[in-house]
């Protein structure tokens, strides 16, 4: 098993530590082409901006901006840090901020007052989530 160390915010990791992080923190992302990439799912257009916009708002306020590929029904992220030319501590704690907020799920935590979105209904089915 490849082991992995945390390193600087523009250090750059190697493909094997990236692998072992992705599949210890993130492991609905993927490593490919020198990217950390994640596919969305999605019910459709409407369902589609909204993923794209709250991950605009984090990058933007990350100041750590992505490659998107926005199609009707899903959207494609993809983080690497330019400036570094690789994969680095940066790309990883975005990865994790979206994914907190786009698979949030406020009717699934303890003591919830925020019903959140009927996933069982067609009419207000927005995203298709992970399986927790």
């Amino acid at each position: 098993m490849t082991q992995w160390r945390r390193k600087g915010a523009d250090e750059v990791y190697a493909p094997e530590e990236i692998e072992a992080r992705l599949k210890a923190e993130l492991p609905h992302w993927t490593y490919e082409d020198g990217w950390i990439r994640r596919k969305y799912k999605t019910s459709g257009w409407k369902a589609t901006l909204m993923v794209v916009n709250t991950v605009g708002h984090l990058a933007e306020a990350a100041w750590h901006h992505p490659d998107l590929a926005v199609s009707y029904a899903f959207v494609i992220v993809k983080l690497v840090n330019h400036a570094a030319k690789g994969v680095t501590e940066k790309d990883f704690a975005l990865a994790r901020k979206i994914e907190e907020v786009v698979q949030w799920q406020p009717a699934k935590e303890e003591g919830a007052v925020l019903e959140g979105t009927p996933n069982d209904d067609a009419r207000f089915k927005y995203l298709k989530y992970d399986a927790a």
